[in-house]
């Protein structure tokens, strides 16, 4: 009997896949995506020290009260915005975007362009 991998887990070995070779340093921190099905949340790490520099979801009180939904592109593009604002006034200007095991597509595109947009580099 054939069974169907799980999603999660699959995933979750797609990102550490990916995590082999991509890390964030003080220079160059890295963006790091994460998805659920009603919320997006983003975080800017720095690896070599192991702290979280700047966050930002659809639960932040600053953009929950303008969101209709959270779990649209459109609330990604403003979280996106956000982080990239915060990020700014922290002094980062580059990154290393981390898509988390997720395809580029979109709300994990729409969080990275606008990030792009607002002035983030990556």
């Amino acid at each position: 009997m054939i069974t169907k991998p799980d999603r999660k887990l699959t995933r979750v070995k797609r990102h550490n896949r990916i995590r082999r070779r991509l890390t964030g340093s003080t220079e160059r921190p890295r963006l790091c995506v994460y998805r659920s099905n009603k919320h997006i949340y983003v975080q800017i790490v720095d690896d070599s020290s192991a702290k979280t520099l700047v966050a930002a979801s659809t639960l932040d009180p600053e953009i929950a009260k303008k969101l209709k939904k959270t779990w649209d592109k459109e609330s990604a593009k403003t979280v996106g915005e956000l982080v990239a604002k915060r990020a700014k006034a922290k002094g980062i200007e580059a990154v290393v975007f981390d898509r988390g095991g997720y395809i580029y597509h979109g709300r994990i595109a729409a969080v990275a362009e606008a990030a792009r947009e607002a002035g983030l580099e990556f």
